[in-house]
């Protein structure tokens, strides 16, 4: 197993209870980049409309990416703080497979500012995220 296979499967193990509850999993990131990639497979208990997922959990996937885009591989952050998010939902987001992708648009020592994409089975981009959030680091 790769160090890269490791960390994303550490990662995995210790990710917050709703993550795996909205069918969560890292699966993918470039820490040169601050980008990473999830796969979320949400079932109908988290939808309306039979199949269309209720928008709080479509920012919640939003949310938990971006946030682990700038957290997850610096050692040195110790907490981030949603500040403010703002989705936009351009088609349905339906329960079964997504991909939902963020990274860090820039980050400073205090903020950082993020973005995300949620994509269906088909590729279709279903909603977009910007964040803006405050950083807590370790005492040096």
């Amino acid at each position: 197993m790769t160090s890269k296979e490791q960390a994303i499967e550490k990662i995995n193990h210790h990710a917050p209870m709703f993550i795996g509850l909205l069918g969560g999993k890292l699966v993918d990131f470039d820490a040169e980049k601050d980008a990473c990639r999830f796969e979320f497979n949400i079932g109908t208990d988290y939808c309306h409309s039979i199949d269309v997922v209720q928008g709080g959990f479509v920012t919640a996937m939003l949310d938990t990416v971006m946030s682990h885009a700038v957290m997850a591989l610096n050692r040195d952050i110790t907490n981030i703080s949603s500040l403010e998010i703002k989705t936009t939902y351009l088609e349905p987001t339906r329960a079964g497979k997504l991909r939902v992708e963020g990274w860090a648009v820039k980050k400073g020592y205090k903020v950082a500012f993020m973005e995300g994409r949620i994509y269906n089975e088909n590729n279709v981009l279903t909603a977009t995220a910007s964040s803006v959030a405050k950083l807590s680091r370790a005492p040096k």
